[in-house]
């Protein structure tokens, strides 16, 4: 009977719906919230400015220096701890072919990329692209920017996750 409930779910990451769900869910929520502002809010404010325009730009000031202070106090901490894991996760992936592994780092690699260029666009805020059309445009290249890093990580991972599953079913 066990044997039968494994075959109807299975459990490895590529063949799994939720893995696919999830990762769909993970790019959707972030080309939405361009750094801490919901995309709809931004396209408002560029509409109607006034208290649309003060409410984005409020937010993006609070986001950026928020951000900006985390990766200005523990920048090297943060770079150390995520290095460790990412590396820990590509060796177990694809050194010791764990399956699971090789899910989540095809979700957190590229994330690693997307908080890079965070980092990058909120200087670029706070030097000086922090209010209005200025404002405006850099939040549109940043998201234009994440989709671009989003549809490329989808590809990949549906790319070896079909590759996956076709070994995976020629083995068994």
């Amino acid at each position: 009977m066990l044997d039968t409930a494994l075959e109807v779910i299975d459990l490895r990451s590529f063949s799994n719906l939720w893995y696919w769900i999830a990762l769909a869910v993970l790019w959707s929520s972030v080309s939405h919230w361009v750094l801490g502002v919901p995309h709809d809010m931004i396209q408002r404010a560029r509409k109607e400015g006034g208290q649309a325009q003060q409410d984005v730009e409020d937010l993006v000031r609070i986001n950026i220096n928020r951000l900006l202070h985390v990766v200005d106090s523990g920048a090297l901490f943060l770079v150390g701890i995520a290095g460790f894991w990412l590396s820990s996760l590509a060796v177990l992936a694809f050194y010791y072919d764990v399956e699971f592994a090789q899910a989540v780092f095809f979700l957190m690699a590229p994330m690693m990329l997307v908080l890079w260029v965070s980092v990058r666009a909120g200087r670029q805020i706070a030097a000086g692209e922090n209010t209005g059309e200025a404002l405006f445009r850099r939040l549109t290249i940043h998201r234009r920017v994440v989709q671009v890093i989003g549809m490329l990580a989808i590809a990949v991972t549906a790319f070896y996750g079909t590759w996956q599953n076709v070994s995976a079913s020629i083995l068994y």
